[in-house]
């Protein structure tokens, strides 16, 4: 069996479903979606997500799943990214609410404004980098002391968190102040069949 995934390749949320999938090394169809000319709000895309969002994992012919942190647990179940331990496994879910919550909206949102809508003028920029430095904050504390976010093995936590903490720059975001987080992110590229993420113009 082979998963479709339908997605936009420089989106960090679209990146971590390519990403846990190439390090399972799971068989899947990558669809690319023109988001900025309107695709996800087609009457087509909407059969697969009514919410009209990348990305998508099409699982069979009548089962699809939407939102990266639950394609990220459906795919890892069972396997060394998603913990057995049921506090350990609660842990990783906090870090990926996190990330949705606290890091997403404000890193992948100034990255979008800079990078795709190319408007470094917008009113929300000031308010969402600096939400990006509140999160880098929080993230910067946890990893002084621990090799990765949970278990100190490398999880979808990881993945979650990786896919726009390592382009943070394209958010106007500068990481030279956060040496855990740094060294975090090599630790993250070094794992087995890491791929890197597309840039917005490749």
């Amino acid at each position: 069996m082979s998963y479709q995934v339908h997605g936009v390749s420089p989106s960090g949320n679209c990146y971590k479903v390519r990403l846990v999938l190439e390090q399972l090394g799971q068989p899947y169809v990558w669809h690319e979606v023109d988001m900025m000319n309107g695709a996800t709000r087609t009457g087509e895309f909407r059969r697969l997500n009514p919410n009209g969002k990348v990305p998508v994992l099409v699982i069979d012919e009548n089962t699809t799943l939407a939102e990266s942190g639950a394609i990220l647990c459906y795919l890892a179940d069972g396997t060394p990214l998603l913990p057995d331990d049921r506090l350990e496994r609660a842990q990783v879910l906090q870090w990926m609410f996190f990330e949705q919550y606290s890091h997403e909206p404000y890193v992948a949102v100034a990255r979008f404004i800079l990078q795709f809508q190319k408007n470094p003028g917008d009113a929300r920029l000031p308010e969402k980098i600096a939400g990006s430095y509140r999160a880098l904050d929080v993230m910067e504390q946890h990893l002084a002391t621990r090799t990765f976010f949970v278990g100190e093995r490398y999880t979808v936590a990881d993945i979650a968190l990786y896919a726009y903490t390592h382009v943070a720059d394209e958010a106007n975001v500068d990481l030279s102040r956060y040496p855990a987080i740094r060294a975090w992110l090599e630790r993250v590229r070094s794992q087995p069949r890491h791929v890197e993420m597309p840039g917005v113009d490749q």
